[in-house]
């Protein structure tokens, strides 16, 4: 097809190819409108109706069609668009450095992919060679994909079902319980443990940094690895390059993907100490990936980094405004949502019932705002505004929220007083 805005039959290919489940959701939220076009955190859709995007799922970190990732990409694209895999390319070796170095000392071995899991995938199976051990210790709730390795850490059970005899050996751990890791390494067997610093499918759940510090302290008194997941909560979405680093946890992997191809192309990062890349050191075709440190996804990835480092002030003050009003929309609504949470540009919002939490996603793309649900929380709502969203697109949010929250609570009040009726 040459014009694809011209392609009206895009829910019927997506019902009868892909999926007539996800081919309705689509349809629900657009109104038949499928999206077209889209720039910095606004979304046009074929009818001509715009959106504020804080959804995504958290690859848009700068908004849609960044300049400097997609000039980035045009200059690469224009010169050398993939890579031999046999000669070294200047692309990945500047992108791979610059990425370290914002990950500090003692963090300087890369490993490059397309998804968040294949960075989970590699990392488990290091932690597994390098310590001689199995087992690896995750949290509960906590989501690190759905390939077969990382879905052995993944802990929703509808992702699990089915294939629980073939996931390699994980426990999960209660989220605030301080001596579970040093109680699962005496029981033996431990390579590491994973943990996401904010659980973005659970809900959007900070994890206390105090318990997690303890479990980092006792797996590495015990000769585990420590591997944060800022897949999603990475890159100063919360506040932090690094959260686990700025922390001081130490670990020995962090975990980085979704937003760091500046939301232009795929591309995720293990980063680790030496020791733990060792097996990787000693053979790097131990662990590979056809597209892993593909030219174009570096040059957006470069590029993606010095846009994070400019707008992180930005970042910081939107988070600061995001909480505070977020939590005040919240306030005014109390028969609706139970609770609020979150950093910086990650916020969770969780309503009282399942039904409440769909009738407000529903209401808020009528009112002009993408957000995403929580894929192990249906209660929950998931808003991931990006760094560049401007005053009027931050207006316009709030104004779909507070309009979504009305219109829900009038729903909710009608179905009971209709309930009511009945009984009488």
């Amino acid at each position: 097809m040459s014009n694809p805005f011209a392609y009206n039959d895009v829910y019927g290919v997506i019902r009868r190819h892909v999926s007539p489940g996800l081919a309705l959701g689509y349809k629900l939220v657009g109104h038949g409108a499928y999206e077209v076009a889209a720039s910095g955190a606004t979304v046009r859709l074929s009818d001509g109706r715009t959106l504020v995007d804080f959804g995504s799922y958290a690859v848009t970190l700068l908004g849609h069609r960044c300049p400097p990732v997609v000039d980035a990409v045009a200059t690469q694209l224009a010169t050398m668009p993939t890579a031999t895999r046999a000669v070294g390319n200047p692309v990945v070796a500047a992108f791979v450095e610059e990425l370290a170095d914002r990950c500090g000392a003692g963090l300087d071995r890369v490993w490059l992919g397309s998804d968040g899991a294949d960075a989970v995938e590699v990392a488990l199976k290091l932690a597994r060679r390098g310590s001689g051990r199995r087992r690896i210790l995750a949290v509960e709730d906590g989501f690190h994909g759905k390939t077969l390795g990382a879905l052995a850490a993944t802990a929703a059970p509808a992702f699990r079902a089915g294939l629980e005899d073939v996931l390699a050996p994980v426990t999960h751990l209660p989220r605030d319980d301080a001596g579970a890791v040093a109680r699962e390494v005496r029981a033996g067997d431990v390579a590491a443990v994973i943990v996401e610093p904010v659980q973005g499918e659970a809900g959007v759940r900070p994890l206390d940094a105090s318990v997690v510090a303890r479990w980092a302290a006792d797996a590495h008194a015990a000769g585990a690895y420590v591997i944060s997941d800022e897949i999603q909560a990475g890159l100063r979405r919360c506040g932090s390059f690094s959260v686990a680093v700025d922390t001081g946890w130490a670990p020995d992997a962090v975990l980085f993907g979704k937003a760091l191809g500046g939301g232009v192309l795929p591309l995720s990062a293990a980063v680790g100490t030496a020791d733990f890349f060792a097996p990787l050191v000693d053979d790097p075709t131990w662990h590979t990936a056809t597209f892993g440190g593909h030219p174009l996804s570096c040059a957006a990835g470069r590029a993606s980094l010095r846009v994070i480092d400019e707008l992180a002030g930005r970042a910081d003050e939107l988070g600061t405004r995001f909480a505070r009003d977020l939590c005040a929309l919240a306030a005014a609504h109390p028969a609706l949502v139970c609770e609020v949470r979150g950093r910086g540009l990650l916020w969770g919002v969780e309503f009282a019932t399942p039904a409440m939490a769909g009738s407000v996603l529903v209401e808020l793309a009528d009112a002009g705002l993408l957000v995403s649900p929580c894929l192990s929380s249906r209660r929950t709502i998931r808003l991931l505004p990006p760094m560049v969203t401007t005053e009027a697109e931050l207006r316009r949010a709030f104004d779909a929220l507070a309009a979504a929250l009305v219109a829900t609570e009038e729903f909710a009040e009608g179905a009971c007083d209709a309930d009511v009726g009945d009984a009488a």
